[in-house]
């Protein structure tokens, strides 16, 4: 099959990675894509951005693709993958009202109630007074989600009121913009992403991420400075039961709606003393966890996407995984999540001790020199025996890389191979 992936970052290099070892994949072009997608597939400019739906189908018939795999929220939210099936293409990725599961937290609220999910206490907010009534009835510490999307950074956890308030205003100043204020939930998180085709659903492995900029836990939100997988800490039967009492419940309901999820649902958790509760629904691959999912599967990737975009994923054979535990380490630009300083030079040594360099935000200059051209600039992965085999082959690579002021954090993984996660 051909197939072409849509977006730029480290996710998209991921799968696109994955997706150049099928066999049963003829060929990969990625729009517009980044240098390190280049170096192993084709890279296709798009006249406008990824939202651009009639030109992503364009570029499709063009190049006679049987898949369309979207990677980024923007452009689901958009509706791009609305005019690929309006055009006949087979696309892997939710329908614009389907997407509000992301686009929306104040929906993905209101579908987890009629499919009976557990999830957060939460109220939905349009006024600073609203917020504020929201915030004394649930205490602190203080949850407050931007309802829109927010790429990672569109929530705020503080033991401060008016650190809260202040990020509420921020989002109520937006147009049409409002605010959820959520119970906080104690416990570890965990990310699980679930295939769908609009009735079956297939998990795959747990992961972690980290979403604080610094060590500990610390700083603001990010897009994700790091990842690992699998979670040996989870507790057992854990995927079966958030497939049983969320995914699939999820996917019935949207069904119902008529508007039937097939794509990725990325269920965020919290494993809270009372159970596994929903932090929060994305409509596709999360970044950068698919970097340490997507490193352990030994499935055909493509197959799998194909059979999910056409109805087809109760035809497949259980999925399988590499012993090995993954881990991902972001190299951030400096500055970052702020305000990332971006043209600097980026290097590395070739040997890079079995991990290899997933691009994010990169670009070439007018001489031809990679350079950063983002916020957080690669995501370095490496496999390992175990997770302290795993995170000593990432960070030696992490080493290895140059970038005038970049930074990363030290601890990814590291609370998980000392033992100390426990729920």
């Amino acid at each position: 099959m051909k197939v072409l992936v849509v977006g730029t970052g480290a996710r998209e290099h991921a799968i696109v990675h994955a997706l150049v070892q099928d066999p049963g994949v003829e060929s990969v072009t990625a729009a517009p894509g980044n240098p390190g997608i280049a170096e192993i597939a084709t890279c296709a400019d798009l006249p406008g951005a990824v939202t651009d739906g009639a030109a992503v189908a364009d570029l499709a018939e063009r190049l006679a693709v049987d898949l369309v795999v979207i990677g980024p929220e923007a452009p689901l939210v958009a509706g791009v993958a609305d005019v690929l099936r309006e055009r006949g293409i087979a696309v892997f990725g939710p329908s614009a009202r389907a997407a509000r599961l992301e686009g929306s937290k104040a929906f993905a609220k209101e579908v987890m109630a009629a499919a009976g999910v557990p999830t957060a206490q939460a109220r939905t907010c349009a006024t600073e007074a609203e917020v504020a009534e929201a915030l004394d009835a649930f205490g602190a510490p203080y949850v407050v989600k931007d309802d829109g999307l927010a790429a990672g950074k569109g929530v705020v956890v503080t033991e401060d009121r008016d650190a809260a308030l202040a990020h509420a205003r921020e989002c109520l100043a937006k147009d049409e913009g409002r605010v959820v204020v959520e119970d906080f939930l104690d416990g570890p998180e965990a990310s699980l992403f679930c295939v769908c085709d609009g009735r079956t659903v297939v998990p795959l492995a747990l992961a972690q991420d980290f979403k604080r900029v610094s060590d500990g836990d610390t700083g603001p939100n990010t897009g994700g400075m790091g990842a690992y997988s699998p979670l040996t800490w989870a507790p057992e039967g854990l995927v079966e039961d958030v497939v049983a009492r969320v995914a699939r419940p999820t996917v019935d309901e949207m069904a119902r709606r008529g508007t039937p999820f097939v794509g990725v649902l990325y269920v965020g958790l919290a494993l809270t003393s009372r159970g596994p509760r929903v932090v929060e629904f994305n409509a596709r691959f999360g970044d950068p966890e698919t970097q340490v999912v997507l490193a352990r599967l030994t499935d055909p990737l493509g197959t799998l996407l194909l059979a999910a975009a056409t109805g087809r994923l109760g035809e497949l054979p259980p999925l399988t995984w590499r012993p090995e535990h993954a881990v991902t380490v972001v190299v951030a630009s400096q500055g970052y999540p702020a305000s990332p300083v971006t043209g600097g030079p980026i290097t590395w040594l070739e040997d890079l001790d079995r991990a290899y360099v997933l691009h994010a935000g990169t670009a070439r200059d007018t001489d031809g020199r990679l350079v950063s051209a983002g916020g957080r600039v690669l995501s370095v992965v490496a496999l390992g025996a175990d997770l302290a085999q795993a995170r000593e082959r990432a960070y030696a690579a992490v080493d290895r890389v140059g970038l005038p002021g970049s930074h990363h954090r030290t601890d990814i993984a590291l609370a998980a191979q000392r033992g100390e996660i426990t729920c």
